[in-house]
């Protein structure tokens, strides 16, 4: 099956969760016998990732008005024009871009069906809101319309396909929560490995968060949260992996005004066996997002062995409680993060004991290698709404 997979970044770094769960989801269909082929432009993108991608094609195009948010590419129009009909489906990431919008009108035109994939993009949250609404005036709610699927990765998905579009039909809205790719956790890092590098000693407690340091991941939140915690006891730190993404200034004068700069320690991004690294040497991994579609990394954390702590209201917060995967703790409510961080360190062994059944649990029912047929089975289903199958 030739599948297309769009989205207009392709670097783990700088796009996150997006451009990783790409990454994984084509490596997963390169094993089953397809050809993907990945279509991206080329603002912040990772060379090196994609030669490390054996078997998938690459068309990268140069992209314009990225640092403004748009992510034009002229070029596209051409080259989706001679390739989308040699396409079985095209699996569209996020939603409103300009390169959706090539897309959808070729697909149209040449009976290719296509599946929207958003990874919490649809609501109107903060930024660009009236563009936003203009889009979905003139394409968005007919892209939503016209797709074979939506896929969501949990019912807080669901729901925000149909707040956009309440006439949405919830039969085409499709939930599959991101498989792991679990071979990356088979063989792990030493343990004591980043807090040699961070100096860290190996009684403090540490309390880490991994993403973008954005806004939407509430970082605010989780630091006045560790500072109730550092009234309690003084053995711990915080640790923010993660690159600047708009947030890091504010995170860092909240630690000062907090009086706990000198217990907030700000890594950049880490990636690979250094990611891993860091969450290994973790106590705590703690995911305190304003908006999150799913336990990304809160689950890397889990298949190291480390337990979590997350927002109860978004969709972490939905898988972790379907897995019993760890603690969720209600967003903005400062003492009950403080209380919910300390309970973990209090209790640390049945934590444990917690966190390895969620381990076991994602190994064997929700890996990479156990799930990647259900997006094969989502296109050949789309194929054949378009009489292609």
């Amino acid at each position: 099956m030739n599948i297309c997979h769009a989205f207009i970044f392709f670097s783990i770094r700088f796009a996150g969760g997006t451009s990783d769960l790409m990454y994984k989801i084509c490596k997963a269909q390169v094993k089953l016998g397809h050809r993907p082929i990945v279509y991206s432009g080329d603002y912040k993108f990772d060379g090196e990732l994609a030669n490390s991608l054996t078997g998938t094609e690459f068309r990268v195009e140069k992209s314009y008005l990225d640092k403004e948010g748009f992510s034009i590419m002229p070029g596209l129009i051409a080259l989706a024009r001679k390739e989308v009909p040699e396409f079985d489906v095209v699996h569209m990431h996020t939603f409103r871009t300009f390169q959706n919008v090539v897309l959808y009108h070729f697909c149209k035109k040449n009976n290719v069906p296509f599946i929207i994939d958003a990874h919490g993009a649809v609501p109107y949250y903060t930024r660009k809101n009236l563009i936003k609404k203009l889009f979905d005036r003139i394409w968005g709610r007919r892209m939503l319309r016209e797709a074979a699927f939506l896929v969501a990765e949990t019912e807080v998905g669901v729901k925000e396909y149909l707040d956009i579009d309440p006439e949405l039909d919830r039969s085409r809205i499709v939930v599959i929560s991101p498989p792991f790719d679990t071979d990356e956790f088979v063989t792990l890092p030493p343990k004591g490995t980043f807090r040699a590098e961070y100096g860290i000693p190996a009684e403090s407690k540490v309390i880490l968060f991994l993403g973008r340091v954005h806004h939407i991941k509430g970082n605010d939140f989780l630091i006045k949260g560790f500072a109730e915690l550092c009234k309690r006891r003084d053995d711990c730190l915080l640790v923010i992996v993660g690159g600047d993404d708009g947030h890091m200034d504010e995170c860092k004068a909240l630690a000062a005004e907090l009086g706990i700069a000198d217990k907030v320690i700000f890594t950049g991004f880490m990636g690979g066996g250094k990611k891993n690294s860091a969450l290994i040497d973790a106590d705590i991994v703690a995911q305190m997002s304003r908006q999150e579609q799913g336990a990304w990394a809160p689950f890397e954390a889990v298949l190291c062995g480390t337990p979590i702590i997350v927002s109860a209201h978004t969709g972490a917060g939905e898988d972790v409680r379907r897995v019993d995967a760890g603690a969720t703790v209600e967003f903005d409510n400062i003492p009950a993060l403080a209380d919910g961080l300390a309970g973990i360190l209090d209790n640390y062994d049945a934590a444990k004991t917690l966190t390895l059944k969620a381990k076991n649990f994602i190994e064997t029912k929700m890996s990479m290698n156990a799930r990647s047929q259900e997006y094969i089975d989502l296109y050949s289903r789309a194929k054949q709404q378009v009489g292609r199958g």
